[in-house]
C-alpha cells in the first residue's frame, strides 16, 4: 500500500468523523463550519483563476495588471456563487429535510467518486473526454453504480422517507449526474491552469476544492430537485 494511499484513507476517516460532527451537532455549528468550508474553496479557486491569468500573460507576453477586470469578476461570481447558492442552500436542505437527509445526499456524492475511482483504476479503458485524462467510461458507470448504494443503506429507515420507487431512484442518478459534472468543471478549470490539485490542505487529496467539486454543485441541485420531484 502506498504512502499516499495510507494518508489517503486516513484523511478520509477524519473528514467523516467530522462531517457526523458537524451534521448532527447544532445549526451554529453547521453554519459556521459551511461558511469556514466556502471561504476555503473561494481562497482556491482564486489562486486556480490567478493560475490561469498568469498562462495566459505568458503566452501574450503582458505583465498582469493589479487590478484586472475579468479576474475580479470571476472571483465575484464565485463568491456569490459558494456563499449564496451552496452555502444558502446546503443550510436550507440540512434545515427543512434534517441532518439524516442531508447526510444521504453527501454519501451519494461521496460513493459516486468511490464507485468512479475504484471502476476507472480496475477496469480503466476509453477515456471520457478530453478535459481530464482521468475520467473514463467505466468510471463514469461506477459512479452511477455506486451512487446507489446510500439509497440502499437508508431505504425505509425511521430518519428520512426514502422508499423504493423511480422518483427516489431518478433522485440518486440525477444528483449523481450532477456530482460528476460538478467534478469534470472544476477539472477542466484545473487543466487549463496547469494545476493537478487546488491546494495542500487535505493529505493524500489535495484541496478542499478537490474533495467537494461535486458536491458544491450537487447539493443546490437536490434542493431544487426535492421541490419538483
Amino acid at each position: 500500500m502506498s504512502q499516499n494511499l495510507i494518508k489517503r484513507i486516513i484523511t478520509s476517516i477524519i473528514l467523516f468523523l467530522l462531517l457526523l460532527f458537524v451534521n448532527f451537532s447544532n445549526k451554529y455549528i453547521f453554519v459556521f463550519s459551511i461558511c469556514l468550508i466556502g471561504l476555503i474553496i473561494c481562497i482556491e479557486t482564486n489562486r486556480i483563476f490567478f493560475k490561469l491569468l498568469e498562462i495566459k500573460s505568458h503566452e501574450e507576453s503582458y505583465t498582469i495588471k493589479k487590478f484586472n477586470f475579468k479576474f475580479l469578476i470571476l472571483n465575484s461570481v464565485t463568491f456569490f456563487y459558494i456563499f449564496f447558492i451552496f452555502c444558502y442552500f446546503s443550510y436550507k436542505l440540512h434545515s427543512t429535510m434534517g441532518p439524516y437527509f442531508f447526510l444521504y445526499v453527501i454519501f451519494i456524492c461521496f460513493f459516486t467518486d468511490i464507485g468512479g475511482y475504484i471502476f476507472g483504476k480496475i477496469i480503466g479503458g476509453k477515456k471520457l473526454t478530453k478535459i481530464t485524462p482521468n475520467k473514463t467510461i467505466s468510471g463514469t458507470i461506477g459512479s452511477f453504480l455506486f451512487s446507489v448504494i446510500p439509497f440502499f443503506l437508508f431505504l425505509n429507515t425511521n430518519n428520512i422517507n426514502i422508499e423504493f420507487n423511480l422518483k427516489h431512484v431518478l433522485f440518486v442518478l440525477l444528483v449523481s449526474l450532477v456530482s460528476q459534472l460538478g467534478d469534470l468543471f472544476i477539472s477542466f478549470f484545473k487543466r487549463k491552469a496547469k494545476i493537478k490539485d487546488s491546494g495542500k490542505i487535505l493529505p493524500g487529496h489535495g484541496g478542499v476544492l478537490d474533495r467537494l467539486d461535486g458536491i458544491i454543485f450537487a447539493v443546490p441541485f437536490s434542493y431544487f430537485l426535492l421541490k419538483l420531484l
